[in-house]
């Protein structure tokens, strides 16, 4: 547990809050974040459409990130086969290193991703769901609701 403490230190020190930026835009729908048994921080983030996606995609602080750790992107076209009117979901997952790895970074990661996701039809669910309350998907079942 305090390696973990550790490392949450040392990215509150590389990172602004993504989290609180992310739950301050608009359509922004929840967000959770986790850890995974092979070293990955994640953060899940369901936008409500496309537009809010963008809207925190092209946010100050999310440029501002991706200009301070990944400065040579090439330009493009964000989002472009994402359907306008579905909900998204963004999965960023990270695992830090002890030392930068990549020539495109200065970041001490051995990985990094972000990934974007449609809703699928289908689903059940019993006293909650891990996707926010607020997030609509056709032909998910609530095995629990009578009548």
């Amino acid at each position: 547990m305090k390696e973990r403490d550790g490392e949450q230190r040392a990215n509150s020190a590389l990172f602004p809050d993504l989290i609180a930026g992310l739950k301050s835009v608009p359509g922004c729908l929840g967000v959770e974040s986790a850890a995974t048994e092979s070293g990955k921080q994640l953060i899940f983030a369901w936008f409500e459409n496309r537009a809010a996606a963008l809207r925190w995609y092209y946010s100050d602080m999310h440029q501002g990130v991706m200009r301070r750790f990944f400065p040579n992107l090439p330009e493009r076209t964000p989002l472009s086969d994402v359907d306008e009117d579905r909900p998204v979901l963004a999965i960023a997952s990270i695992t830090m290193a002890d030392r930068p790895q990549f020539g495109e970074t200065l970041l001490p990661i051995s990985q990094i991703a972000i990934e974007i996701y449609q809703p699928a039809s289908g689903g059940l669910f019993l006293g909650g769901r891990f996707a926010p309350e607020s997030l609509t998907v056709p032909g998910l079942i609530d095995v629990g609701k009578k009548g």
